[in-house]
């Protein structure tokens, strides 16, 4: 078990002891055998020969990086060093998104800020076009010292984001109630770029241009994913994401997703009553 996993044990007062741990990347594959480069071409670097990329934002440009393929399910991983220093105004992106205009997507977005202060992980769910679903919660560690792992658990009954190892927010399948769920063919989506106009502080917090070029780094481009060309991506037989003990979370999981949401979490959709009178019905789930 890696040190920083360990460091956030001791963070939230957690016991490893029958932790679900997110299936390791390989961290050594090569990014051209499932990803290519989409943007901002002349801001990309490949180093260590593909395996790690380099995006970089100035004036000019931001970049960014879409797997080849479209998936139907799976366990996404990808291991992420952010910008460092002052970063307000600066966002980094890692999502599932599918095409057309009733679209389904996945989001993980850091929304970087001031030297010093935490960074803004936002999350997000689409379905069939409908978002508006944010979720806010106060990274506890400096994601620019190193490199952190953001997965996405998405299979026919959960949809759960962690980083490390540790469960932030959980969507559940809650079609029977008339929420609807992600099931549209996605590709995983990186990108860097300048969103000064909201991102910190809701836009009051400037990009600081004199520490440009920002720069994001990216490892474990090995997908665990069920590519769409196959009819059979929700098989509990042939594809570990869709087995019975990723189907919910355990009791460790829960204790540590509720640690994380009591004292890192500063924004949650179900909780605003200006935007949500009542509560949408996917906000009533337990985890």
């Amino acid at each position: 078990m890696g040190f920083s996993v360990l460091v956030l044990f001791v963070l939230l007062g957690l016991s490893c002891k029958g932790l679900l741990l997110v299936k390791s990347q390989k961290s050594d594959s090569n990014f051209d055998e499932n990803y290519k480069v989409t943007w901002g071409f002349d801001h990309v670097l490949s180093l260590n020969q593909g395996t790690q990329i380099q995006l970089s934002m100035d004036k000019s440009s931001g970049a960014g990086f879409a797997s080849k393929q479209s998936y139907s399910s799976g366990f996404i991983n990808l291991r992420t060093k952010l910008p460092d220093r002052d970063s307000a105004g600066v966002v980094t992106a890692f999502y599932l998104s599918s095409d057309g205009d009733k679209h389904d997507e996945l989001d993980f977005e850091f929304l970087g800020n001031r030297e010093g202060k935490a960074v803004t992980l936002q999350t997000n769910v689409f379905a069939n076009g409908q978002g508006n679903r944010e979720q806010r919660t106060l990274l506890w560690f400096d994601p620019s010292n190193d490199f952190h792992t953001y997965s996405i658990l998405w299979n026919p009954y959960q949809i759960v984001f962690f980083v490390d190892d540790t469960p932030i927010r959980v969507f559940k399948n809650n079609t029977k109630k008339g929420v609807n769920y992600p099931t549209k063919p996605m590709k995983i989506q990186v990108s860097l770029w300048n969103g000064e106009d909201w991102a910190t502080d809701g836009g009051k917090t400037k990009t600081n241009w004199a520490y440009a070029p920002f720069k994001a780094h990216f490892q474990g481009f090995h997908v665990d994913g069920c590519s769409s060309v196959n009819s059979d991506c929700n098989s509990e037989n042939k594809y570990f994401w869709n087995t019975k003990k990723y189907q919910s979370l355990d009791s460790n999981q829960i204790r540590a997703y509720e640690k994380v949401r009591k004292n890192y979490m500063n924004y949650d959709y179900c909780s605003d009553r200006s935007r949500y009178p009542t509560p949408p019905p996917e906000c009533l789930d337990k985890p």
